[in-house]
């Protein structure tokens, strides 16, 4: 199929994108809207304690840590569709378990259920597969904005949802979502016939060592394990707090949210510019961590009163919104040419885990120190995050680039050496069983139309 770069994404491959990124926030809502409820409204159930609340806030992560990777690998084999319907059909469970429970343990026990729907990898996939090479970038940013979305609409309507239907309403409402996510799945999102190997957005096997060792995917790694653990922690903490310090009854605790998060939204946004088009990233994600740190010591030493904690609320979703934007970005900047599907699954891993540790700790030290413990602890875990993010290097400011391989190309002997020579690209792989070339450029310098023609002289720039 012939094709130029200024062509619009097709219908399908808008409806793919589309319909996949709302799969994604109807579950991510179904996650995320407990978060702001669990902590006042779980201690009625049976068998209730502040750690155990934080294992039950923090439960879905375990699950969703260990299968991650293996449900991607999985849908390589059978195909994304049974991963993704079987993942939804997990989570609606998962969801039905948490509602009928009368004691914490069946609520940890719904959560730990949800978590091993876990389809983010077999979704990726499928968008792949669904979208052309030259789109893809901006159907994978439809995914994060609907992540980004359905967080802050989850933090508003938890609240809400549970004043008027209880937590049983709530959980009930996430399975219902889950069942709207396989109804899409299966009337909107077009079918493919083919599925694609692709290192762009799934694991590779090969790309397991070299990611595990890379020195600044690490520290990216610890940074989004700490950057849960303390947004699952705080909400241990915060929603007691309103009530505690701020005497703010737990059914209009949503406004303080609604607040926060359209304020954070439009305050991180000159950060974000500032840092790309400086090419300044580390500064800022120093700078964000910084910020976390004192927003945490804040909650911990001083913030008393409703005024107080709503400020401190609003920075702190200011700081967590520009670090949960900015990281992915950096992950894809530092990997290698090839590398990125990989580095993205041992990231999102990490994710999870630290939301499973970040609840788990919140509650325990809730139990054992009170509020005042929780934000100390999370203070802390800021200032480690802060020693490893001063120590990366500044990323390189270059985008991941897919292109597929004319036969001649990939039998050329020295491409991957001819092209490492143009000004521009800074990393460079072919994988000879795909027929494609992996290339990390700095498009400052190199425009995708002229590297095309340096990849596929023979041919015109034609993508199936």
């Amino acid at each position: 199929m012939h094709d130029t770069h200024n062509e619009r994404m097709s219908s399908g491959e808008t409806r793919a994108a589309s319909g996949l990124a709302l799969v994604f926030a109807f579950r991510m809502l179904g996650m995320f809207m407990v978060l702001p409820v669990l902590a006042t409204y779980g201690m009625d159930l049976a068998g209730a304690t502040p750690a155990l609340i934080g294992l039950a806030i923090g439960a879905y992560g375990l699950t969703q840590a260990v299968l991650q990777i293996p449900f991607g690998m999985i849908s390589d084999r059978i195909g994304r569709r049974p991963v993704i319907y079987l993942g939804l059909v997990v989570f609606a469970l998962g969801s039905l378990l948490a509602a009928q429970a009368d004691s914490i343990w069946g609520v940890i026990a719904g959560r730990v259920l949800q978590g091993a729907g876990a389809i983010s990898a077999a979704v990726m996939a499928l968008l792949s597969d669904l979208t052309r090479e030259q789109h893809r970038t901006k159907a994978m940013a439809m995914i994060g904005m609907s992540i980004g979305l359905s967080f802050a609409v989850a933090m508003v309507i938890g609240p809400l949802l549970t004043s008027h239907f209880g937590l049983s309403g709530l959980f009930l409402a996430t399975a219902g979502l889950a069942l709207v996510g396989i109804l899409l799945i299966a009337f909107v999102v077009p079918n493919t016939h083919s599925t694609l190997q692709h290192r762009e957005s799934g694991v590779a096997r090969q790309a397991l060592g070299p990611t595990l060792r890379h020195p600044d995917l690490l520290r990216l790694d610890v940074g989004i394990f700490i950057l849960h653990a303390i947004l699952m922690a705080s909400f241990v903490a915060l929603p007691l707090a309103f009530v505690e310090r701020g005497g703010l009854p737990k059914e209009q605790h949503w406004w303080v949210y609604l607040t926060a998060l359209l304020i954070s939204f439009f305050a991180m946004i000159p950060f974000i510019i500032y840092g790309e088009k400086k090419r300044k990233m580390k500064r800022v994600l120093a700078g964000a961590v910084s910020v976390l740190l004192l927003t945490e010591v804040f909650f911990w030493q001083w913030a008393d009163g409703l005024r107080g904690l709503v400020i401190g609320t609003v920075v702190f979703f200011t700081a967590f919104n520009l670090l949960e934007a900015s990281l992915p970005s950096l992950v894809s900047k530092v990997s290698p040419a090839g590398g990125k599907g990989t580095a993205m699954g041992v990231y999102s891993t990490s994710q999870f885990l630290g939301a499973a540790l970040g609840g788990i700790l919140g509650g325990w030290l809730f139990q054992h120190g009170g509020l005042n413990m929780v934000f100390l602890g999370c203070a802390i875990l800021c200032a480690i995050w802060l020693v490893v993010a001063l120590r990366m290097n500044e990323p390189p400011y270059v985008t991941s680039l897919r292109m597929p391989l004319t036969p001649e190309a990939v039998r050329e002997a020295g491409l991957t050496e001819r092209l490492m020579a143009v000004p521009g690209v800074t990393d460079a792989v072919v994988v000879a069983d795909e027929a494609a070339i992996y290339i990390k450029l700095d498009t400052k310098i190199l425009d995708r139309a002229t590297l095309e023609r340096l990849v596929n002289p023979a041919s015109s720039a034609c993508e199936a």
